[in-house]
C-alpha cells in the first residue's frame, strides 16, 4: 500500500501489467517479438489461475498486433501455455473483427482453446476465453451453461470467469432486463467473504448508469446517478475490502476503482481514501469513464478524497 501523502501526489501508472514487475519485463520483450520470457514467466505462475488468467490477457494484447505468440505455437506446438496464449489472442483478433467478419477467428480460437484443454485439463484460462467468443460471437445459453459448469469444477470463485457472465447477460449484450443484477447479487451473496466478486453489483449498476445515459442524455446526466444511498456500496466494504486478502488479487486495481468510483459518487469522501490509498497510481478507465472522463474524475476525486473536512466539497 502506498503511503499516503505519496498516494496523494501519485502520477496515474497506466501500463497493463500495472504492479506485476515481472509481467513488465516480458511485456517489453514481446513487444520486440521475443516470446521466451512469456514461456518462463507462465511456467513460474504455474495454477495460480487468478494470476495466469491476468497475464494471459495482458500478453495478448500485446499479440494481437504482433506475431509473437502465434510463432511459440508453431515452435511449441504441444505447449499448454502457447495454446493458452494464442488463444487469448485469437480471440482478440476474432472480437476486433467483429461478430460477422470475425466468425472464422472465433472458430480458430474455440479451437485452441480446445487443443489447450487436452495437453492440460485442469486450466482454467481457456474455458474463460470460451466464455468471452460466446458473449461475442455465438450467444448460446446451453453452451454457456457447459462451460461455466468446467469452469465451477475447477475454480469455483474464479473473478474473470464471473465477470464474463454477468457481461454476457447486460442487455447490450444477450441478457434480459435485470438479469445482470440478478445473478450479480446472487453470485455476490453466495461468495465467502474476503473475494472480490462482491463487487459484482458495483458493477452492474455502472453499466445501467451508462446504458440510461445512452438512452436519454438530456434528462439524465450527472446530477441524476444510482450511487447516493446504494446499499450495494457497504456490502462490498462488509463483504471484500474488510476481509480482503493482504497480497491483492490480480486484478485488484480494476475492483478497488469500481469501490472508490462508488464511495466518491455517493458523497462518501472520507471512506473512499483509504481506498485510494490501496489503488495507487493504478487508476482504471471504467467505470470513470461512464460518468465523464475517466482521468480528471478520478485525479478530482482522489484530491478530495485527500482534502481536510473543512475544504471537501459535494
Amino acid at each position: 500500500m502506498a503511503r499516503r501523502g505519496q498516494a496523494q501526489s501519485a502520477a496515474l501508472n497506466q501500463h497493463p501489467a500495472r504492479d506485476d514487475a515481472a509481467l513488465r519485463s516480458v511485456v517489453d520483450d514481446a513487444a520486440m517479438g521475443r516470446w521466451e520470457g512469456a514461456r518462463d514467466l507462465l511456467a513460474a505462475t504455474g495454477a495460480d489461475w487468478d494470476r495466469r488468467i491476468f497475464r494471459l490477457q495482458v500478453l495478448a494484447e500485446v499479440g494481437v498486433r504482433l506475431r509473437f505468440a502465434d510463432t511459440w505455437a508453431k515452435a511449441e506446438p504441444r505447449s499448454h501455455h502457447a495454446l493458452a496464449l494464442l488463444a487469448n489472442v485469437q480471440a482478440l483478433r476474432a472480437m476486433i473483427a467483429g461478430r460477422s467478419a470475425g466468425r472464422a477467428l472465433m472458430e480458430d480460437a474455440w479451437s485452441t482453446c480446445r487443443a489447450a484443454l487436452k495437453v492440460w485439463p485442469q486450466d482454467v484460462a481457456p474455458l474463460v476465453v470460451m466464455l468471452a467468443l460466446l458473449r461475442t460471437h455465438a450467444p448460446d445459453r446451453k453452451a454457456l451453461s457447459h462451460v461455466w459448469e468446467e469452469i465451477k469444477q475447477r475454480d469455483p470463485w474464479n473473478r474473470e470467469a464471473h465477470h464474463e457472465v454477468v457481461t454476457y447477460l447486460f442487455p447490450r449484450y444477450h441478457g434480459g432486463p435485470g438479469e445482470a443484477a440478478w445473478w450479480a447479487e446472487e453470485q455476490a451473496s453466495a461468495a465467502p467473504n474476503g473475494l472480490p466478486l462482491a463487487v459484482l453489483p458495483l458493477v452492474v449498476l455502472a453499466e445501467t448508469h451508462r446504458a440510461r445515459q445512452e438512452q436519454d442524455q438530456r434528462s439524465y446526466g450527472l446530477t441524476i446517478h444510482p450511487w447516493i444511498d446504494c446499499p450495494h456500496i457497504n456490502r462490498v466494504l462488509e463483504r471484500w475490502w474488510r476481509y480482503r486478502a493482504p497480497s491483492p488479487h490480480a486484478c485488484f486495481a480494476d475492483d478497488a476503482n469500481y469501490l472508490a468510483h462508488a464511495l466518491s459518487f455517493a458523497n462518501r469522501h472520507i471512506e473512499a481514501l483509504e481506498v485510494f490509498d490501496a489503488i495507487g497510481p493504478y487508476a482504471t478507465d471504467v467505470p470513470w469513464s461512464y460518468c465523464g472522463q475517466a482521468r480528471e474524475l478520478f485525479l478530482r476525486h482522489r484530491a478530495w478524497a485527500y482534502s481536510p473536512p473543512r475544504r471537501r466539497h459535494r
